[in-house]
């Protein structure tokens, strides 16, 4: 039941606080688009996409106007296209072409899913794909794509791991008149989710129906507000304040869901509700770790209180709703957060604090600009730490890192819109190239082999 509180309270979330409804995702299932050819293959991905998705961003405005909640953006997810281009070797543009003139015909705003799941290990086809990410990356202009390389069963593939840190550079160069741009729309995952609706990292899972939708909620201004409001509050408050908060955003994109999936005929899937912060002052996850009671998020006690909100976010949610998924938890994009890029200007968030940060986040080291020198096998080890974290943690970590051509510490790089702008992090001048060249797999953790 909604209520006259629950409608003012909503208002006041959406027109004082920032809310909205980040993301209402398809997912869409192209298996059945393989063929004889790549064309032909491509064409059955761009008709499939036109015809399911075609009204999907009507209906996400129909909402958004008869709820009085923005939703923010529309978007698509496809089953990794890996799989779809594996008769192709070094035909995958074809297919990834197809997909970005898709998605911008129904109007979408990113088509995530040029993706590869290699935890295990690494096929020629998922190697002559992942060759062919930096093109792909240049040549398109809202396709994003992402790379699995660990799970807590089956370990890390750091074969994989090494060949990314290579694609990454070569993605920097490039897109290079951009600033690295093309990096922005990659992610490399440990522990991938079939279900995230949010970019870049989305992709649908092949045990996923053939169009789903999924939700993606946002609101750290209420979560702050609610904060703000409680100041003589201790922490267990504190908890359950962000709880009861997370609670009623959730209960917003349920409905958004629900009614979202009926009338695009598809399958209800999952609402995810990830505090995902932008650059307007006031959005921020940084500043509620602040309000929290840390002078400058990256100072001592910022771990901890990360975990706690972490921890009420995913609670609060699980009570509003049985189908929370995806990542659901709170991000710590850089770039994308007005005070992390505070912080981090500051110089007192430093790449080994996001790193022990994301040890408790829902995701990982995200859009993080760092020099354009940075070796290859830098980012490489990069990765792997943070697949480390999530393996060992069983739990989902990411890293999406930018190494800026031509930028080096104490500059700056401007990206626009909700990916924003980012200080030049400084990065460990120490070398990772042996341990990156040994090459193999790290062993999954002996809490890995359960059944």
């Amino acid at each position: 039941m909604i209520n006259s509180k629950d409608i003012i309270d909503t208002i006041n979330m959406v027109q004082k606080e920032h809310f909205d409804v980040r993301t209402t995702t398809m997912g869409l299932s192209l298996l059945g688009c393989i063929s004889a050819t790549a064309e032909k293959t491509a064409q059955n991905c761009y008709d499939l996409i036109c015809r399911r998705a075609e009204k999907i961003v009507k209906v996400a405005n129909d909402l958004s106007m008869e709820y009085g909640v923005p939703i923010v953006n529309k978007r698509i997810s496809v089953t990794p296209i890996s799989l779809i281009a594996s008769p192709f070797k070094g035909q995958e543009i074809v297919i990834a072409k197809a997909l970005d003139k898709a998605a911008k015909e129904v109007g979408v705003d990113f088509i995530g899913g040029y993706s590869a799941l290699v935890h295990k290990s690494t096929t020629s086809y998922e190697r002559s794909f992942i060759d062919s990410i930096p093109e792909v990356l240049a040549s398109t202009d809202i396709l994003c794509s992402s790379v699995n390389v660990g799970t807590t069963r089956s370990g890390i593939n750091l074969d994989a791991i090494k060949e990314l840190g290579e694609m990454i550079k070569k993605t920097a160069e490039l897109t290079k008149d951009r600033d690295g741009f093309g990096c922005a729309k990659f992610v490399a995952f440990c522990n991938a989710v079939e279900d995230n609706p949010f970019m870049a990292g989305a992709f649908h899972g092949v045990g996923e129906g053939e169009c789903v939708i999924n939700v993606g909620v946002s609101g750290p201004g209420v979560v702050y507000r609610a904060i703000k409001d409680a100041p003589d509050a201790n922490i267990t408050e504190i908890a359950e304040i962000i709880k009861k908060t997370a609670f009623k955003i959730t209960r917003v994109g349920q409905l958004i869901a629900t009614e979202a999936a009926k009338r695009l005929n598809a399958e209800l899937g999952i609402v995810d509700l990830s505090l995902a912060p932008t650059p307007a002052i006031g959005d921020s996850v940084g500043r509620i770790l602040e309000e929290m009671g840390i002078s400058t998020v990256g100072g001592h006690g910022t771990t901890a209180c990360l975990a706690i909100l972490n921890d009420a976010v995913k609670k609060g949610g699980t009570m509003a709703s049985s189908k929370v998924g995806g990542l659901s938890g709170a991000f710590i994009p850089v770039s994308e957060d007005e005070g992390m890029i505070a912080a981090a200007e500051s110089g007192i968030l430093t790449l080994p604090k996001l790193e022990a940060m994301t040890a408790v986040c829902s995701v990982g080291i995200d859009m993080v600009a760092v020099p354009g020198d940075t070796p290859a096998s830098t980012i490489s080890a990069l990765i792997a730490d943070e697949a480390a974290i999530g393996m060992v943690n069983n739990k989902t970590t990411a890293v999406r890192v930018i190494p800026v051509p031509n930028k080096k510490v104490g500059d700056f790089v401007e990206f626009g819109g909700l990916l924003g702008r980012a200080p030049i992090m400084d990065v460990t001048c120490a070398s990772a190239e042996k341990f990156i060249s040994r090459g193999g797999k790290i062993p999954a953790p002996i809490h890995g082999n359960k059944n």
